[in-house]
Parts: structure tokens; sequence; C-alpha cells
């Protein structure tokens, strides 16, 4: 019997679902494409490190299901703050880096979260590593104006998403030499639905209407922020031939209140709760109602489904970008008011159809399947 000769460990963290996500979509590379050679581990070291840093990981979760419209003081504070880089933070963990260095002794360290690049390469420093354990990033923010705390000096090699985050990188310091634009690591399950043909067949496999027109409200892996707000919304448009999916996440209270207001619409809703078959869903569906989190975003588009973006309340910082890019590409609208989404519905299923198939035109020119493997498949030369 032959055993993993190289030990992968991915730094993670559930601070929303995205950097999660990620670390799912490249553990399933690694493993798909070398088989037998690599064992990976994910480690989710805001919350198993201390009570410092899980706290700042609960906050940044309780704001974003509940008082989204404070995420920008929480960036501003993060990056005023910059706990990244405080020595007094990293004594406290020293012990809890220590240890999974140890346990795992991992052939390389990949970082998809900015709270942890410049924590292992501290503990690197300590246990004299540096030269043996090369520390990776993929950059989980698609667009220019990220956290500061992904620019980390130690890090041997960056991958990013697109030319507005090299730039960005730049700008904080990162030589350009030092990084890559691949794409976004979206696991390789998001793929397009091959024909409106299977999509209907995938509809009744799902126990929906095959003929209607799919909305899919995505609350999210920590399930909250403005959708419920939106979802309300499409009260008013149930006189229109569609059908609701509604993805209430990791939030119970949440997936029971969109039961009860399911019972007001006239069109068919479907409510589910924390899935792994996003998706599926998401290939059922016509067009997506989020909030845009880069891999969620980046995930629909690798389906090839449009977005309506929940902006009542401008984006975080980090996804500022994101929007504006969405927008202009014409792969989703951008939604200010509740009530805009019942006049979108209208026009993209009466009496603009050409619209949305623009929009999912324009959302397939911008997924790019595939790219998660062009990420491992460049980390696994510096395993050769």
């Amino acid at each position: 019997m032959s055993y993993p000769s190289q030990q992968i460990l991915i730094l993670s963290s559930n601070t929303g679902g995205g950097h999660q996500s990620a670390a799912n979509a490249l553990q399933e590379s690694f493993l798909r494409l070398s088989p037998g050679r690599v064992l990976v581990n994910v480690a989710q070291v805001l919350e198993e490190a201390h009570f410092i840093t899980r706290y700042f990981a609960d906050a940044y979760n309780y704001l974003l299901r509940n008082h989204q419209h404070y995420m920008k003081y929480y960036y501003s504070a993060i990056e005023r703050i910059r706990p990244y880089e405080s020595h007094f933070i990293f004594q406290m963990c020293l012990k809890y880096g220590t240890q999974i260095v140890e346990r795992f002794g991992p052939s390389m360290l990949v970082s998809v979260h900015p709270m942890t690049q410049h924590f292992f390469a501290y503990i690197l420093k300590k246990l004299r590593l540096v030269d043996k354990i090369p520390l990776i990033t993929v950059v989980t923010d698609p667009c220019a104006g990220f956290w500061k705390g992904w620019a980390c000096a130690e890090v041997s090699q960056y991958f990013v998403a697109s030319d507005g985050a090299k730039l960005q990188l730049e700008a904080y310091g990162v030589p350009a030499n030092d990084i890559q634009v691949v794409g976004m690591p979206v696991h390789s399950k998001f793929q397009p639905i091959a024909s409106e043909e299977d999509k209907r067949h995938l509809r009744e496999a799902l126990n929906l209407d095959p003929n209607r027109f799919t909305v899919l409200v995505n609350a999210g892996w920590i399930g909250g922020g403005n959708v419920p707000q939106l979802y309300e919304a499409l009260v008013n448009a149930s006189n229109q031939n569609i059908q609701v999916v509604f993805l209430s996440g990791q939030n119970e209270e949440l997936r029971r209140y969109a039961e009860k207001t399911a019972q007001q619409m006239s069109c068919p809703v479907k409510v589910l709760g924390f899935t792994k078959e996003v998706n599926q869903w998401m290939n059922a569906s016509d067009v997506m109602v989020s909030k845009l989190g880069g891999l969620t975003t980046f995930e629909a588009m690798a389906c090839h489904l449009p977005i309506m973006a929940d902006c009542l309340t401008p984006p975080m910082p980090q996804e500022a970008g994101t929007a504006e890019y969405i927008a202009n590409s014409g792969a989703g609208t951008l939604i200010t008011n509740p009530q805009q989404i019942v006049a979108e519905l209208h026009q993209l299923t009466t009496t603009s159809p050409e619209r949305y198939h623009s929009m999912q035109q324009a959302a397939a020119q911008i997924g790019r399947p595939g790219a998660v493997d062009k990420i491992t498949s460049e980390i696994l030369k510096y395993l050769s």
C-alpha cells in the first residue's frame, strides 16, 4: 500500500462562506489532480487559534447576518488596527500555530483568508521552516479594494482572479512577478447546464415546475443581511409566471420566516436550509438574488446564471469592485430598492426577455470554469 508523500494544509475561516468554499474547491482539485500523492487538510484558523481570533470571526458573521450596514465600520476598524500583524495576538496563538504545523507536518501552506498568512509566516520563522515550507496565497476577493491583510512579504506566490486584483496587491507592495492572474477558485461542480431541456429535467427532479421562470434567492452561508427584504418584495411579484427557491443557509430562524412569508405568495415557493448542492439549484434557476460575495458570484457566473445583486446598503469595500464589474459587464443588475426587483422581473419575463438572454450571455463570458485546476496545477509544481 502506498501513502501520500506530500501534505498540504489549507488555512481558512468560516467568515461568510466564500473562504471555506474556496478551501473545499482547492482540496477537491488537489485530490483529483494528484490522487494518492497528496493529503490535504483544512484548518479553520480564526475559530481554532484563540478566543480572541474567534471573537473577530464571530463579530464578522454577526454583523453580516444582522447588521450588514455596519460592515463598513468593521472593515475600517480591521484596516486601522491590523490584528493580522499584531505581535500580541501572534503570541496568544503561538501554541496553536506550533501544534498544527507539528501535527500535520505540511509540505506547503495555502492561505485562502487575509487574516491567516501573516500569523503562519511568523510560525514558520519561529520553527525555522521558512526555507522548507512554501506559503502560498489564493486571494478570494476578485476585484480591487480588498483587505490590506492579503499582502504579506513572506508569501511565495499569489493567485488572483483579475488584473485589478493584481494591481491592488502591487499597490500594497507585492512584487508583480509573485502574482499570477488565473481566475476564482470555483469548485469544479459549478458548470453550466447543457441545454434548456436538461434544465427542465433538472427542475422536475428537484420538484419544481419545469416551465416557470425560476428565481433563486440565496441568503448565503450565514443566512441574513438584506436578502430577506428582497424576498419580501417578491410577494408583490406573485402574479408573474415565476417560482422561487429560497436558500436560508445556516440560519434556522430565517428558514422559518421564509416558510411563513411563502404562504402570502401565489407563486410556488420552495424553502431550503443549508445545502451542499447549491450548484444544482443554480443550474435549475434563471436568475439569482444574492449579496455579491466573491465566491458565490463567480459560482453563479460559472453556471451562466445572471445575478440581481443586493445593494440596498452599499457593498462592503472588498465587494464594491465586484458590484461594479458585474453591472458594467451586463451579467447582473444592482438592486438598490426592494421594489426594484418586481419591475426587473417583470421586464425579464414579460416586456424584454431579450435582455435576460443578453445577461445570460454576459454571465457566460465572465464564468471561467476550470480556474481552480489551473491554480492547483501551479501550486503542485512547488512540490515536484
